[in-house]
């Protein structure tokens, strides 16, 4: 095992300065009492409270957590499928352009993407509102999702699925009773990553929502054209909170989904 030298301590350590500080400062200064922003005057949860009965950017959260919530929840079953499909369907006519076009919303910019979706939602006469912002983040939160269930497939003792078949169960049933529930926590990871993949868009819901639908993201840029508010600065807090929840709980899912394998595979070899 390699040690640890003093370069990459270093640059560890400057790299996540770099990262976190800023995010550190501005949790700091969302418990001002000022309302000016970089100037401390004291500790306050004041601005929590008038976030609260702001409505505005309350209509913004509960959009954006109603789209957050539909478009993970559809791309995670349309992800789950497509890994399903690229790892045991073999080999068929065009498996290369179905596999190019699941994992191409990963290397495509996200103004193209989203100007491409505008175009189509146009050229369809969709209006463009809740339902054009979940359909756009479904597209390209899915293919997040069929990577990461794609990896626990790949890993997958395929052995239990075939004694299933052999005890008489139909091919349904051996995915929904013994694929299934060994995949969840792949499943459960994925669903969590397009939540939060949805939750700070800003740019692709830019292109695809409409007047009468604003995300939180948007309300916020939308706002900082006018300078930050403290309010503002409870808000991110609040986002921050909210994302770290979700990637904390992704990692430990992830986490004992692999200690669980570990600990399946030593059984088998022990049996």
């Amino acid at each position: 095992m390699r040690r640890l030298t003093w370069f990459n301590a270093t640059s560890l350590t400057l790299g996540f300065a770099f990262l976190y500080i800023p995010m550190l400062i501005l949790i700091i200064f969302s418990f001002n009492a000022s309302k000016l922003v970089m100037v401390w005057a004291g500790f306050s949860t004041r601005w929590y409270g008038e976030l609260l009965q702001n409505e505005a950017f309350l209509s913004a959260a509960w959009t954006t957590l109603k789209v957050a919530v539909a478009s993970s929840t559809i791309a995670t079953v349309l992800g789950t499928m497509a890994a399903y499909v690229l790892i045991r369907g073999g080999r068929f006519w065009g498996r290369t352009l179905f596999s190019g076009m699941i994992y191409a919303p990963l290397v495509m910019p996200e103004v193209i993407t989203g100007l491409s979706l505008l175009l189509l939602f146009i050229g369809i006469g969709l209006d463009r509102g809740v339902l054009t912002i979940v359909l756009a983040h479904t597209t390209f939160s899915m293919c997040f999702v069929s990577v990461v269930v794609s990896s626990r497939l790949v890993s997958f003792d395929r052995s239990l699925e075939e004694a299933a078949l052999d005890l008489g169960s139909t091919p349904f049933e051996a995915f929904r009773l013994v694929t299934l529930p060994i995949i969840a926590p792949a499943v459960i990871s994925g669903w969590l990553l397009a939540f939060t993949l949805s939750l700070d868009d800003l740019v692709i819901a830019s292109f695809t929502s409409g007047p009468s639908a604003t995300t939180l993201p948007i309300k916020i840029f939308s706002s900082i054209r006018l300078g930050v508010s403290p309010e503002i600065n409870a808000l991110s807090t609040i986002l921050i909170l909210i994302v770290t929840i979700g990637v904390l709980t992704a990692s430990l899912v992830s986490k004992r989904s692999s200690l669980k394998m570990q600990a399946d595979e030593r059984a088998a070899v022990r049996n």
